[in-house]
C-alpha cells in the first residue's frame, strides 16, 4: 500500500474489518463527508488498491469445509513458463489462491474441497494438467486457526 496517504490507509483498515460498513459510518470513522469518501474509495477500486469484495462463507453452513495448501514446483523459472502457469491457474476458480514463491517451491495454491474424493478430481483434472509443472506437493488442513477478520465485524 505504497503511495496510500493516512486516510487512505485507514479506509482501507475498515473495509478490511467490515466491507459492508455503509459510506455514512465510513466516512464519519475517518472524518471525511460521505462524498468525499466514497470519491477516495472510487479512486481505491479503479487503481486496484481494492480489488473487490467476498463474503466469507462458515464452512459449518455446508460448505467445503478443508483447505488444502498445494506446493507446485516447475521444471524451469523463466519467465516464458511463469507466465503460462500462472495463466492456465487463473482459468480455474477451484483454485483460490496462487502465490508465487521463493525457498523450496515456486508456487504455493489453495483450495478447498469438501472431501478426499474431490480433490482427488482437482488433482487429476487441473494440477496434473498446469504447464511446466514438475512436481505437486499437497497439504490438508484439519482447522483453520485464524481468519484475517473480525468475528463480530457483520454489521
Amino acid at each position: 500500500m505504497h503511495g496510500l496517504d493516512a486516510i487512505d490507509r485507514n479506509i482501507v483498515r475498515l473495509l478490511r474489518l467490515n466491507a459492508r460498513m455503509s459510506n455514512a459510518k465510513l466516512a464519519g470513522e475517518i472524518g471525511l463527508s460521505p462524498s468525499a469518501c466514497l470519491r477516495r474509495i472510487r479512486l481505491l477500486e479503479h487503481s486496484g488498491v481494492i480489488r473487490g469484495y467476498t463474503a466469507l462463507v462458515d464452512h459449518a453452513s455446508g460448505e467445503a469445509a478443508i483447505a488444502v495448501i498445494i506446493n507446485i514446483t516447475l521444471e524451469r523459472q523463466t519467465e516464458d513458463y511463469l507466465k503460462r502457469f500462472e495463466a492456465a491457474v487463473r482459468k480455474h476458480p477451484e483454485i483460490r489462491e496462487c502465490y508465487l514463491m521463493t525457498g523450496g517451491a515456486d508456487y504455493l495454491l489453495r483450495v478447498e474441497v469438501e472431501n478426499a474424493a474431490e480433490f482427488e478430481r482437482i488433482h487429476t483434472d487441473i494440477l496434473s494438467t498446469l504447464p511446466g509443472v514438475s512436481r505437486i506437493h499437497s497439504s490438508f488442513s484439519i482447522r483453520n486457526v485464524l481468519a484475517t477478520r473480525r468475528r463480530d465485524a457483520i454489521a
